[in-house]
């Protein structure tokens, strides 16, 4: 069963990102080279997890759209932001796929914003997180969009330590609910993804996202019923020995 959410239409309108901490890791790879050669020009940051909800750095504007060749994918563990490391939770990156596209939101970052976000977001998805940098072509929601723009995207490869990889829906949903880390429940990272879909993106498809919405919504009211039953029993446990 799927929860009955509205869809509007509209772009989101634009959330106060909270400020980036101060923090001075190294930057690699294609974030290191967007910081050096941004000069005037923008830089855009395309996010398909938590970053559509939480980007977490000040931004000039964002935009709702898509990448093209990747699927969504909860193949990555998270000992840290949704997890621990007797837990590890679940969490989204990007598998190369021809025909598919990912949904999310592009950021745009000008001028001083470029370094702050760039190192912020290395501590937070490279270093905490296991994620590679990567430049993909992102396609703007918006009917009169020109041309793709280049973006700067996170993904966990195989060859992280983090990464889990494939696993059936009902297990990958049943490790999400028992998991939480220092940026909360795994359920609320699920949960606000799924919706982020229905509301800017009801035209796409995300039959694996959805797929384990669903089969968590069937899962929690047996959790429930079987707390509610321990809980009783401990309360009264002569009754439970008859």
């Amino acid at each position: 069963m799927k929860r009955d959410l509205q869809c509007p239409e509209e772009c989101p309108s634009r959330v106060e990102p909270t400020p980036a901490p101060r923090i001075t890791p190294e930057l690699t790879g294609e974030a290191e080279d967007a910081e050096l050669k941004c000069g005037s020009a923008p830089v855009w940051i395309f996010g398909y997890g938590s970053l559509v909800w939480r980007p977490g750095f000040e931004f000039t504007s964002r935009k709702v759209g898509f990448i093209r060749g990747y699927s969504r994918r909860f193949w990555q563990g998270d000992t840290f932001h949704r997890g621990s490391e007797k837990m590890p939770g679940r969490v989204v990156t990007l598998l190369e796929d021809c025909g598919a596209c990912t949904w999310g939101v592009a950021y745009e970052v000008r001028g001083e914003q470029i370094p702050a976000s760039l190192q912020y977001l290395n501590m937070r998805e490279a270093v905490l997180g296991g994620y590679d940098t990567k430049l993909v072509k992102f396609h703007p929601q918006e009917k009169d969009a020109e041309e793709p723009i280049q973006a700067l995207v996170y993904i966990a490869t195989p060859q992280n330590p983090s990464y889990l990889g494939p696993a059936s829906e009902e297990d990958i949903a049943a490790q999400i609910i028992v998991s939480s880390g220092c940026a909360g429940h795994n359920i609320e990272y699920l949960l606000r993804l799924a919706d982020f879909m229905r509301y800017f993106c009801p035209q796409a498809e995300d039959k694996h996202l959805f797929s384990i919405e669903e089969a968590l919504i069937s899962i929690l009211p047996c959790l429930c019923c079987a707390e509610e039953s321990l809980e009783e029993t401990a309360s009264n446990p002569q009754k439970s020995k008859g």
